[in-house]
């Protein structure tokens, strides 16, 4: 049975048709990230070599254009958006396609790529809001471009509560216009030098990066033209691969010509002094300069939306696949996919803020841009080879595959290590946070998991029904509904069975065992329903997609109306004066929480992993208000949790006794 979705699919089937519209969405959201790298990029590659020759430039571009073409074009849009799970994209998406039918440790990997994805979350709107308006000092060098900065960021983040469902349907056509002027500005200043046309010969590139003998420094600054395209495969479940890959053509021809016009400009001004020059505003006619900043600020506002927004989407997947403790999560608008989960919000407003704070300028930020991102690629690749396994690819064409990308993504790694120090250390600390915060969950989950005990429920058929029929024992509630972590309808948790019959017995009139499934399907939302007891215990399994918010109480009373409605359940109070005005009966929640018990005889590992995720913990929200039960009736009742993995000794009696 499936339950109703209140959410309306509209807008989400119009991303997904293949349609000039929704190439358009896909122009808005999809490449901001990417897009606003031309800010950057030329300025870096200047900045590893002022006295630069026109074969380094000519180099350079061609090492940008190859790495768009087997970076970006080949492995992200021909190979991974065909790695959708159910139509979402993502490393944490593509984890939930896999886990099933391959090795346990991915998670490991999955978790490393994600932590530095989000690390990239935080950097990336830093650096692309004051790239965009240090353009300024181009007209005016006494301008404080900090607090424009500052306060840019700060509305950026304010606003997120709110939703894009209102201005998100001008991203499409300003990022349209964005991409328009980088084309175009790109192609008028090509004459200034034809020959930086070379760059599309890959010799050039090979011969800049063997001849050169910083080579990973060029490297490191090359591979900032290609940092958005992890995004671009994270926002595949918002626009559907054909949108993507089609509008990519026209986006990767502009981001060429931008890089080419660049590349002809420096080598025409080659000798001047371009201390503090960008290449970008340079290339920019004066009178166009204002109308230019503008556009890029607007272009990097969209980019740190696309990027905020797929933070919170990687966040509710985590919390979906145990990764992460529970978080509040709202919706701002009805247009699916669009959520907002305060906590992450002011976490990455912070971390934007110290970015900005530690770094200051562009230039220093591009030091610690990179090396973060580089983890996440080359862990999407290793989850991308079981992929192609799981689908039957050719042996061939796998190793081709793992060959030709982990050399990719290796080398641009080594370039990128070399950050470390200048600022890569930041990213990494970020995203080995994050990391460590997942381990620590997911481990400790797995090992609570280990030690629940379990029992058979038909045993207990008989007593619970005698309690139900006990009018000695108190009535607790008409309906007493239990959240159950058993998978199997024939088994529950020996804690439910004792709360139920053992501590307090509990009078109801009905019992419902509810069990959570976060299924691979992002946007399931179905049940099964099971009567266990005729008139009695019920037990209910909710398949909730791992990118659904649960709302048991909410999809519980919809169960229940179902169930009404086909004439198979009475819930009018059994108490006679509320029967005799059809007052329906009461609703109670019982959550077990389990804590780890200090009386517990396991492992130093294990029992760090516990202590640990106690402090953890308070990262996230009380199960009630995660499960969206903080406007019902519930109690909570707190139960040890004792991991024993080797028994302590036991009394016996003395020869006395």
């Amino acid at each position: 049975m499936r339950l109703k979705e209140d959410n309306k699919t509209a807008n989400r089937s119009l991303s997904h048709k293949f349609s000039a519209i929704g190439l358009l969405i896909a122009v808005g959201i999809v490449f901001g990230d990417i897009g606003t790298s031309p800010l950057y990029v030329m300025k870096a590659i200047v900045g590893v070599n002022a006295g630069y020759s026109e074969d380094y430039i000519i180099g350079a571009v061609s090492c940008i254009i190859w790495t768009l073409t087997l970076q970006t074009t080949v492995k992200y849009v021909l190979i991974a958006l065909r790695a959708d799970n159910k139509g979402e994209g993502g490393i944490l998406a593509l984890y939930s396609l896999l886990k099933r039918s391959c090795p346990r440790w991915l998670y490991i990997v999955a978790a490393l790529g994600a932590g530095t994805l989000i690390a990239d979350g935080v950097i990336t709107p830093a650096i692309t809001v004051t790239s965009a308006i240090e353009g300024i000092r181009s007209f005016d060098p006494s301008v404080p471009t900090m607090p424009i900065i500052i306060c840019i960021i700060l509305v950026v983040f304010v606003v997120q509560q709110f939703g894009t469902g209102k201005i998100g349907r001008y991203f499409g056509p300003f990022m349209l216009v964005w991409f328009l002027m980088l084309g175009a500005i790109g192609a008028v200043n090509i004459g200034l030098y034809a020959g930086v046309m070379n760059a599309f010969n890959p010799i050039y590139a090979i011969r800049l990066l063997v001849d050169y003998p910083d080579w990973f420094l060029i490297l490191g600054a090359v591979f900032l033209c290609t940092t958005g395209a992890e995004a671009l495969y994270s926002d595949l479940g918002h626009c559907g691969r054909m949108n993507i890959s089609i509008s990519w053509i026209f986006v990767k021809a502009m981001l060429i010509l931008t890089y080419l016009g660049q590349g002809a400009w420096l080598i025409a001004n080659k000798g001047n002094d371009l201390a503090n020059v960008n290449p970008f505003y340079a290339v920019v006619p004066h009178a166009l300069i204002v109308p230019a900043v503008v556009m890029a600020t607007g272009a990097a506002i969209i980019a740190s939306q696309a990027l905020i927004s797929g933070s919170f989407t990687i966040f509710s997947e985590a919390i979906g696949l145990n990764f992460w403790p529970r978080l509040r999560i709202k919706y701002p608008s009805t247009l699916k996919g669009q959520l907002y989960i305060p906590a992450v919000n002011v976490a990455l407003c912070a971390g934007c803020l110290l970015t900005v704070a530690l770094f200051q300028s562009s230039e220093r930020m591009e030091a610690a841009y990179g090396l973060a991102i580089t983890v996440t690629m080359l862990m999407t690749t290793v989850l991308l080879v079981f992929y192609l396994n799981m689908r039957n690819t050719p042996k061939l064409l796998t190793l081709l595959f793992v060959v030709v990308f982990t050399a990719i993504e290796g080398c641009f790694f080594v370039a990128n290590a070399h950050k470390f120090s200048h600022g890569g250390w930041y990213t990494l600390l970020i995203g080995g946070v994050v990391f460590m915060v997942i381990m620590i969950w997911h481990s400790a989950e797995l090992i609570r998991n280990r030690f629940i005990e379990y029992k058979r429920v038909s045993d207990y058929y008989p007593i619970i029904t005698d309690i139900k029929d006990d009018v000695a024992i108190p009535k607790y509630a008409s309906n007493l509904i239990y959240v159950s972590h058993s998978g199997r309808s024939s088994m529950v948790e020996s804690k439910v069975l004792y709360s139920i019959i053992n501590k307090r017995p509990k009078r109801a009139d009905h019992y419902w065992l509810l069990h959570l499934e976060i299924t691979n399907d992002p946007d399931q939302l179905e049940y099964d329903f099971d009567t266990l007891i005729p008139e009695t215990l019920f037990r209910v399994n909710l398949k909730i997609g791992f990118r659904i918010r649960p709302q048991l109480s909410v999809y519980l009373r919809q169960i229940v109306e179902d169930r009404v409605r086909a004439g198979k359940l009475d819930l009018v109070s059994t108490y006679p004066s509320l029967r005799r005005h059809g007052v329906p009966g009461d609703f109670h929640f019982v959550i077990i929480h389990r804590i780890f018990s200090p009386e517990s005889t396991c492992s130093w590992k294990d029992r760090t992993v516990m202590r640990l995720r106690d402090i953890v913990r308070h990262l996230g929200i009380p199960d009630t208000v995660a499960f969206g039960l903080d406007t019902s009736y519930v109690t909570v009742e707190n139960v040890p949790l004792i991991i024993t993995t080797h028994h302590p000794r036991r009394i016996r009696p003395s020869a006395d006794g």
